[in-house]
Parts: structure tokens; C-alpha cells; sequence
């Protein structure tokens, strides 16, 4: 059974009449294709600076509105405000709703707990667990503090505070499905292509021990449960820290 995170929102992006196209305008803005999510399955982006670097993360959904398809944003509730007057800021003129819904709510089961959750439909790994919207309000206690633990068990790191002003593939989206390199163009591809195209990402956020955590690198830290997220330069990583997921290509792990 899926659970309340109540440390998410829903944002809504909407066409306010038919000849308007949500889906086109958000696509022109964030690092994924968006026209692959759908009703069930999402896909993870980032609203990026102009330098490349990450403001905003979060998986969006397909929906159908009134007036035609949009989107829904599932991103922090604390920045959710924020993510509205930055979208808005885009918009213009556009005949588009940007608003914060009340009345959904993010959910979250770990993979397996139901039969239609057995695998997991979370875009960057199928382990983080199973992932939707509810069209109602949040009115259960929240599961945030366990997800929170089963994504960095996973090595997964998320949101501003660990990843908030990094280069984008610096937070290993290339390996968690949070770029096309296909798509057009969007607000920082410049620096995130270029990147890509040398195949040289020269730090990287890993998940690490709180022990071994580098106060200089360190991100976030979350003591009661031992883990830390640090940003870290690829030759200092030991190589078993890094995820199975993880592939660094030319990059090279330690072997400290």
C-alpha cells in the first residue's frame, strides 16, 4: 500500500484554453523528454540554471486537463512556491495555469508491497519503489523519514539540499535517467551536452557513511541513520562506494 510524503507537492501546469500547449512549454524548459511521461509512469528532470547547474528537481506526469494535456510536478514542498513563480517567469503571455494543488498528494510504496507495485516504476531505478498521485489530499501520516532511508541505502541523492547549484550530471543523472540528449534544447543544455559529448564529469554525489564523510565535500548528513551525501572528485571515490548502478566511464574510481 502506497503512503503519504507530505515533504512533496503537486505543482500543475495546465493549458487554460485548447489552442495552448503545456506539454511543449515545459519540454522547451527542463532536461528530460517530457513527452515520454505518462498517467503511470513518470520521468525524473531538473529545471537547471543557464551554467547547467540544478535549482529544481523532480518526476513529472502526464494529465489530462480541461482544456487539454498538461503536466504534474511532483517536486519539494518547501520549493514549490518558488517553482511556480520560476515557471511563471517563462510563461509570459502564454495562456497557462502554474499552480501548487492542494488537493493531491504524492505517494510511495517500497518495491513489492502490493502486486501492482512489485516493480518499482520510479524512472531513475526500478528499486526506489512505486511512485503516484493521488487526487485527494494528503490525510495520512507520511512514510518521508523511510524513504528517505531507502533512497540513500540505494545511493540516490535528491532535492536542493544535496544537490542544489551542481553541475547536472555531477548528481549522476546521466546514469538515472534525468537527461535527454536526444530532446531539444532547454534552459543550461549547453554546459550538460558539452559535457557529455568530452565523457568527463570530474566530481560526483555519492552517498557515503557518515564516518568516512568529508566535512569540506559534505552536502547533507543525516545522523540517524549514518549516511552522508558528499560531492565528491572522481579520483577520491573508493570504489566500494560507488553503486552498481553507477557507471563511470572514463572516469576513475580509487581504489582507497
Amino acid at each position: 500500500m502506497s503512503h503519504p510524503l507530505l515533504k512533496r507537492a503537486i505543482v500543475t501546469v495546465a493549458p487554460a484554453d485548447p489552442a495552448e500547449d503545456a506539454v511543449a512549454f515545459i519540454q522547451g524548459l527542463v532536461t528530460n523528454d517530457v513527452a515520454k511521461a505518462t498517467a503511470k509512469k513518470p520521468v525524473y528532470a531538473a529545471l537547471l540554471s543557464a551554467q547547467g547547474k540544478m535549482q529544481f528537481d523532480f518526476l513529472i506526469w502526464a494529465h489530462q486537463f480541461e482544456h487539454g494535456p498538461g503536466l504534474l510536478i511532483d517536486c519539494e514542498k518547501s520549493l514549490a512556491e518558488e517553482l511556480v513563480k520560476r515557471l511563471s517567469l517563462y510563461r509570459l503571455r502564454r495562456n497557462i495555469d502554474i499552480a501548487v494543488d492542494p488537493r493531491r498528494c504524492s505517494v510511495w510504496a517500497p518495491p513489492g508491497s502490493e502486486e501492482e507495485e512489485l516493480k518499482g516504476n520510479d524512472p531513475r531505478l526500478p528499486e526506489l519503489g512505486f511512485r503516484s498521485i493521488l487526487n485527494s489530499p494528503c490525510n495520512k501520516d507520511g512514510v518521508d523519514d523511510k524513504y528517505l532511508a531507502h533512497r540513500l541505502a540505494h545511493g540516490v541523492a535528491e532535492g536542493r539540499e544535496e544537490l542544489g547549484d551542481l553541475l547536472w550530471l555531477e548528481t549522476n543523472a546521466g546514469d538515472l535517467n534525468g537527461v535527454s540528449f536526444e530532446k531539444g534544447c532547454y534552459i543550461g543544455q549547453e554546459n550538460t551536452a558539452r559535457m557529455n559529448w568530452r565523457n568527463k564529469v570530474n566530481r560526483r554525489v555519492m552517498v557515503v557513511p557518515m564516518e568516512v564523510s568529508d566535512p569540506k565535500r559534505r552536502r547533507a548528513i543525516y545522523r540517524d541513520i549514518g549516511l552522508a551525501v558528499d560531492h565528491m572528485r572522481v579520483d577520491d571515490i573508493p570504489r566500494g562506494l560507488v553503486p552498481d548502478w553507477l557507471k563511470l566511464g572514463d572516469e576513475q574510481a580509487s581504489d582507497g
